[in-house]
């Protein structure tokens, strides 16, 4: 089997956009599928599911503008956008920037119009086709003519659909039985849905609980074996050699064999966690000449104790595996005692078991005085779901809420096909005037809003193109976010986390809108 031209993963992409049906956009997922050389499944299965294989390409936002105009034929095949992708991700050093655009523009120059409206919605992150997982995990199901609870329960416990894509393609149900809970193979880790308040949590998982504190870390996984430790993120990416003191902390741990799950934080001289972008870019950029090998840093070290070596303390808050058992299936109080008798208790996030909303509630009231982000409360009875957000796991924070303008919105895809979606919000600057963009957000609109916001900001459009309609700086919307980060990927140097719509504010005006100096209030809060 030859080579599939990418113009016909694109086409597939386009149509499951176009298509509002579960089992049409299922039958499009997987008769592609089919058609990709075992060689291609990964990368394909990945591009289905908006998502590259490449992980880190160096691409970003600005480098998708300017872009050269499409190819008047399609030439591309799926090995050949594969490779110019690991190319472009394996760019380093000296003139890298100036490398990478070369790169990205011959890749664009060759593509046609559908061509590049797929890549440029997966280097950007924004492939808003309506194929998620659970679609991508029935499509591979049927793909390769294998039971659906096979793939679903593979894909749990590998975290990665285009690993379990691949075993279905190659070796059907056995293949896919092979995956099972494997020290130092990362699983896909057990999600939080949200509440309102500390009694809606506590009405999705029952009494008693317990109230964990919920750290603005980097969600960890560690996987230990002997004298071998592996450090993986909540997206499955190793980590290991930048985190030093988390290896230190787990090989002076008496188990021989863990699995752990937890977050790493960054502290400041009190104590008190640094901002969420601090703890991430720490993570992010340090090197260490460690590996898995002894770590420099003793693992209670908190960051302010060591200046400028950006230390991450671990805690962890569940335990999946000791000493050769298996633990995912036993109930939560089970694990935690399990977790308890395995760590020392300076290696634990903070843990109050509760019969009731009262001392709930003084737990979150507490865990915010420390400066954390909230609380999650959890079922004492569930097992560990990798891969599922359900009500075992509840997390409550405080909100956030400005009102802030509209400055331009991009067409929707999927079932949000014909209508204005994603919002790009800005906040009011008083002394240069105009509005600092923040970030956007399609997250807590209706379709009702969706009607109405697509007439309502056709009468403010001022340009427009085939996904962007660029606004009047009339409409003011009130965005519920959980925090600003830094960012430099917009002008004001901050981006809201989570944004999600509340309510549009037709009583005021632009002018009545939240400035950009109470954006900056909150992130200086957040500081604090």
């Amino acid at each position: 089997m030859g080579s599939v031209r990418f113009l016909d993963l694109a086409a597939t992409s386009a149509a499951v956009s176009a298509t509002s049906g579960r089992r049409a956009k299922v039958e499009l997922l997987a008769a592609a599928l089919r058609s990709l050389d075992p060689a291609e499944v990964a990368a394909g299965a990945g591009w289905l599911a908006g998502e590259l294989r490449q992980r880190q390409t160096g691409v970003g936002w600005a480098g998708l503008r300017d872009l050269p105009p499409p190819a008047p034929a399609a030439t591309l095949t799926v090995a050949a956008v594969d490779a110019a992708i690991d190319e472009l991700a394996a760019v380093r050093g000296p003139g890298s920037q100036a490398r990478r655009r070369v790169l990205l523009h011959a890749l664009f120059a060759s593509a046609t119009a559908d061509e590049q409206r797929l890549l440029r919605g997966l280097f950007s992150g924004e492939l808003r086709q309506g194929a998620q997982a659970g679609l991508l995990a029935d499509a591979v199901a049927r793909a390769a003519d294998v039971p659906l609870t096979a793939v679903r329960r593979a894909l749990l416990l590998a975290g990665d659909l285009r690993a379990v894509a691949v075993a279905a393609r190659r070796g059907g149900a056995a293949a896919l039985a092979e995956f099972g809970l494997r020290v130092g193979r990362p699983l896909a880790p057990m999600l939080a849905s949200s509440a309102a308040t500390v009694d809606e949590a506590l009405a999705a998982t029952g009494v008693p609980a317990v109230v964990d504190v919920k750290l603005d870390g980097i969600r960890i996984q560690v996987h230990r074996s002997g004298a071998d430790i592996a450090v993986f993120t909540r997206s499955l990416d190793e980590i290991t050699a930048r985190v030093p003191e988390v290896v230190a902390a787990v090989r002076a741990l008496p188990a021989r064999e863990l699995v752990l799950d937890g977050e790493a934080i960054g502290l400041d001289q009190t104590g008190r966690p640094v901002p969420f972008q601090q703890t991430s870019s720490r993570a992010a950029r340090r090197a260490t000449t460690g590996g898995t090998g002894p770590a420099p840093v003793a693992p209670a070290v908190r960051a302010a104790d060591a200046v400028g070596a950006g230390v991450l303390t671990p805690y962890f808050f569940d335990l999946l595996h000791l000493d050769g058992e298996d633990l995912i299936d036993r109930p939560g109080r089970q694990r935690w005692a399990a977790l308890a008798g395995a760590l020392d208790p300076a290696l634990l996030v903070g843990r109050v078991e509760v019969d009731g909303a009262q001392p709930a509630g003084a737990a979150f009231a507490a865990a915010l005085a420390a400066g954390q982000e909230g609380v999650v409360v959890k079922a004492l009875d569930a097992p560990y779901d990798a891969g599922r957000r359900g009500a075992a796991w509840v997390k409550v924070k405080p909100r956030h809420t400005l009102d802030l303008v509209v400055l331009a919105v991009e067409w929707g895809s999927g079932r949000r096909s014909g209508w204005l979606s994603n919002l790009h919000l800005g906040a009011r600057d008083p002394r240069a005037g105009g509005f600092v963009m923040l970030g956007k957000t399609f997250k807590g609109l209706t379709d009702e809003v969706l009607r109405w916001q697509t007439e309502r900001f056709l009468d403010l459009a001022v340009a427009r193109d085939d996904r962007v309609v660029r606004v009047r700086p009339e409409q003011v919307v009130e965005i519920a976010f959980d925090g600003v980060q830094t960012s430099s990927r917009y002008p004001g140097g901050m981006a809201l986390r989570f944004a999600r719509v509340v309510r549009y504010r037709s009583d005021k005006t632009a002018a009545e809108a939240d400035t950009i100096d109470a954006v900056r209030a909150v992130h200086a809060g957040h500081r604090a």
